[in-house]
């Protein structure tokens, strides 16, 4: 799963920004200074950093400007309120890849992320990106599942589910775990979100790939 750290100290914006890239399918982390994010983004653990200016510790800027200075390549998007020309040159001139005013829209947010993962890739998702089992293949760069080589158009929790079903090949699972991980809500025995969402997949990508096993959950054919 894509990782994507949020560096930024507004608890409200910093929640809806989470909540939002959760539910597309991403694995985000907030840090709310600018010495944590340095340290977090540096690990080599994330896929991209949603950067704001106005940082404690260290400003947006200073963190840039120490990743690139170290070589740290991972794509940044910054996410300010600041709109003026000034800074947002100094942004993409100091290595910055993309700059978003405050407010913004969630859907933009999510298609400049898909953007900027597909240009660090040069065309060539890493063989770590790629989960194949069978004739399905996903990519997780380019947020895509095909079978047989038909790319299959995907909702963001459908992505997710399939995603899931391919990290644990053959394994049955059950509804509690593909709600935990997919929607990220405790167990509620009078939801059929999960079977609604599985029907629409085998509608997709073939009602033989996910089989039934009865009174324990699904599991990829």
């Amino acid at each position: 799963m894509i990782r994507i750290l949020i560096a930024e100290d507004e608890e409200r914006i910093s929640r809806f920004i989470e909540k939002g890239l959760r539910a597309a399918g991403y694995a985000p982390t907030v840090v709310a200074d600018g010495v944590t994010a340095v340290d977090y983004a540096s690990s080599g653990e994330f896929d991209l950093l949603l950067l704001d200016i106005g940082l404690p510790r260290l400003d947006g800027f200073t963190v840039l400007t120490a990743l690139r200075h170290n070589q740290v390549g991972i794509p940044v998007i910054f996410l300010t309120a600041r709109d003026s020309a000034a800074d947002t040159v100094a942004a993409l001139e100091g290595g910055a890849d993309d700059y978003m005013v405050k407010p913004f829209r969630f859907e933009e947010l999510v298609a400049r992320i898909r953007a900027r993962l597909r240009n660090g890739d040069n065309g060539e998702s890493p063989a770590g990106y790629i989960i194949r089992y069978g004739p399905l293949e996903l990519n997780l760069h380019t947020r895509t599942v095909s079978v047989d080589g038909r790319i299959v158009e995907l909702s963001a929790r459908e992505f997710a589910l399939v995603e899931m079903f391919l990290l644990h090949p053959g394994q049955v699972l059950s509804r509690q775990q593909l709600l935990s991980h997919v929607w990220g809500y405790d167990f509620d025995g009078t939801s059929n979100v999960v079977d609604v969402y599985v029907r629409q997949l085998r509608l997709k990508i073939g009602a033989d790939h996910i089989i039934t096993t009865r009174g324990a959950g699904y599991r990829l054919g």
